[in-house]
């Protein structure tokens, strides 16, 4: 007798998961989101507009995100 859990079990076996962004590359490209991420609100903070808004600040806040937790995952904390 099979269970369906046993059947998804070994199909998964046969093709594991590969991520995106590799461990070796997650504390270059924190690092790099990080920096973009300065730049973009520095230049926001000294121009604020409406306009600048969607151009520098949503970027620059995604960026600040994203590269926080590569940086935090390269650090060996898992969040």
């Amino acid at each position: 007798m099979s269970s369906p859990l046993l059947d998804v079990w070994e199909a998964a076996a046969a093709s594991p998961y590969h991520p995106a962004v590799g461990k070796d590359a997650q504390f270059t490209l924190g690092f790099v989101l990080l920096l973009i991420s300065l730049v973009l609100v520095t230049v926001f903070s000294l121009n604020r507009s409406f306009v600048n808004l969607p151009l520098l600040g949503v970027p620059g806040s995604l960026a600040f995100g994203f590269g926080s937790v590569f940086m935090i995952c390269a650090a060996g904390v898992y969040v």
